[in-house]
């Protein structure tokens, strides 16, 4: 039963990167985001939890990780109030960060309880699987649940679906979940948490400036300014006796490969899955419930690569079955840059089952290849890699594309006395469209749903190239022979 109410925030977590994808175009007809705006309201989320996870984890331990779980559940529920209700982008911005600060409290809580509560290896493996899998559906469910509450409320409805379930672990926890804590952990490095975090908002903001307006001084210094921030972080992480991150770890090949291989590949199935249903409704035309429909077949073939990789096994090692993974997925892409909603549709199922055998692998062989007194310091940083490669995978793919459609969408292309709005994102443009009349707005419609698809092109031809480079590093890198009875540690 305590396993029960874990997977409520587990599910939520999952639902909460993707579903918002489904409601973008909506949410950009009414609070009106620059292009910058949006990818932010998107992915501060993922940014968020990344870079507090760890963090997170260890106040787990001081304050006790069931009291860190239900502060964590009841800020959630707050945070997405204030989403679903927020007036302005600057307002959301703000409130998807509150729910990435509230996230990263649940995910390292709901680990930690249920290593903590099952003792016996076996169903502990078994209750760890069923933590994966709820991520995991909660993920792919999101798409499909934001399409049918689109199809009848509005777009902060997508936020108010996870208050009930808070609700409800709020009132079952005390009850069904025990207390644990360590109150000897490690001390939080507070000027760690700052640089790490710092780095990566910073050089993504400068990324997406630069694909907005192009290439300015205010964003290549905030761009410099992160460099900066990050190579101190490394410096700092390596001189601590307790670092926030064991960058020692990336000397072992099989955890850096395949923590790579888990960045990546979910950079590239994020990226792929929040530019599809933008697609769907945007270029396509369809509805919120009709594109999240057409997004059944990937969730379809994702289940299938997550509970097909251990049969797979039986005949691959890791390494390899890793590297199929990502050869399987090449093609989908393939056929995804020819445009059109099947070949788009076949394309994602394809990549899906192909990245998902990649993940469903990568997190067991992430924790294996560390020495075990550092088990727990490697599944920190895994999850991190999740949370991380998921929203990096939005916000370049979205800077990619913002860059491509507003290199084409000019003044100078636009029909004349066409609103600047119409320049800053497709959504935008839809909605300029729909109050021209029926000639002009199919002029407007077929440059700047042009200029998107060339984008979307070229997002996925790049993210061909990196599953290229991870199959290389996984066929060349990850070659020990598998020993007689013992699983795949990856150390070379």
């Amino acid at each position: 039963m305590g396993l029960a109410v874990l997977a409520l925030p587990t599910i939520l977590l999952g639902l909460d990167m993707t579903v918002l994808h489904l409601a973008a175009p909506i949410l950009s007809a009414d609070l009106a985001p620059s292009s910058s705006q949006l990818l932010w309201i998107v992915d501060v989320y993922g940014f968020a939890v990344a870079g507090l996870l760890i963090t997170m984890g260890t106040v787990g331990d001081r304050i006790g990780r069931r009291r860190l779980l239900m502060i964590g559940a009841a800020g959630f529920a707050v945070a997405s109030v204030l989403a679903a209700f927020a007036t302005s982008p600057e307002l959301l911005i703000a409130a998807r960060a509150l729910l990435g600060l509230a996230g990263a409290t649940l995910m390292p809580s709901t680990l930690s309880l249920i290593s903590n509560m099952f003792r016996d290896p076996k169903q502990r493996q078994f209750a760890i699987a069923v933590w994966m899998t709820n991520f995991m559906i909660g993920g792919m469910a999101g798409p499909l649940i934001g399409g049918v509450l689109l199809e009848h409320f509005w777009w902060g409805s997508v936020f108010l679906i996870g208050v009930p379930p808070l609700l409800i672990l709020l009132a079952a926890a005390p009850v069904l979940l025990p207390e644990f804590g360590n109150p000897g952990a490690g001390r939080i490095d507070l000027t760690s948490v700052v640089l790490s975090t710092g780095a990566i908002v910073a050089v993504v903001y400068g990324l997406k400036e630069t694909a907005k307006d192009g290439p300015h001084l205010t964003p290549i210094a905030v761009m410099v300014i992160g460099l900066v921030a990050g190579y101190t972080f490394v410096r700092r992480q390596l001189g601590l006796a307790e670092p926030l991150l064991d960058l020692r770890l990336f000397r072992l090949a099989g955890f850096s490969v395949s923590l790579g291989a888990q960045t990546f590949g979910l950079f590239v199935l994020a990226a792929m899955q929040f530019l599809t249903v933008q697609y769907f409704q945007l270029v396509l035309g369809m509805t919120p419930l009709e594109a999240g429909l057409w997004m059944l077949p990937t969730m379809v073939t994702g289940i299938i690569g997550t509970l097909g990789a251990p049969l797979v096994l039986r005949w691959l090692r890791a390494g390899t079955a890793m590297t199929a993974g990502f050869l399987v997925a090449i093609p989908g892409l393939a056929l995804m840059a020819l445009s059109g909603r099947l070949q788009v549709v076949i394309g994602l199922a394809i990549v899906g089952i192909g990245i998902q055998v990649v993940l469903a692998l990568t997190y067991d062989l992430v924790v294996g290849s560390a020495p075990p007194e550092r088990a727990g310091v490697a599944s920190g940083m895994g999850e991190t890699g999740t949370e991380l490669g998921m929203a990096l995978g939005v916000a370049v793919a979205g800077s990619l594309v913002t860059a491509i459609y507003r290199s084409q969408v000019t003044e100078e292309t636009l029909p004349q006395g066409i609103p600047s709005a119409a320049r800053d994102t497709l959504g935008s443009a839809v909605a300029v469209a729909e109050q021209l009349p029926a000639p002009l707005a199919r002029e407007v419609l077929e440059l700047t749903r042009g200029a998107y698809t060339d984008g979307v092109q070229a997002a996925v031809l790049v993210s061909a190239g990196i599953l290229a480079v991870l199959a290389v590093a996984t066929a060349t890198l990850l070659r020990r022979p598998r020993r007689a009875g013992v699983p795949d540690t990856l150390d070379s």
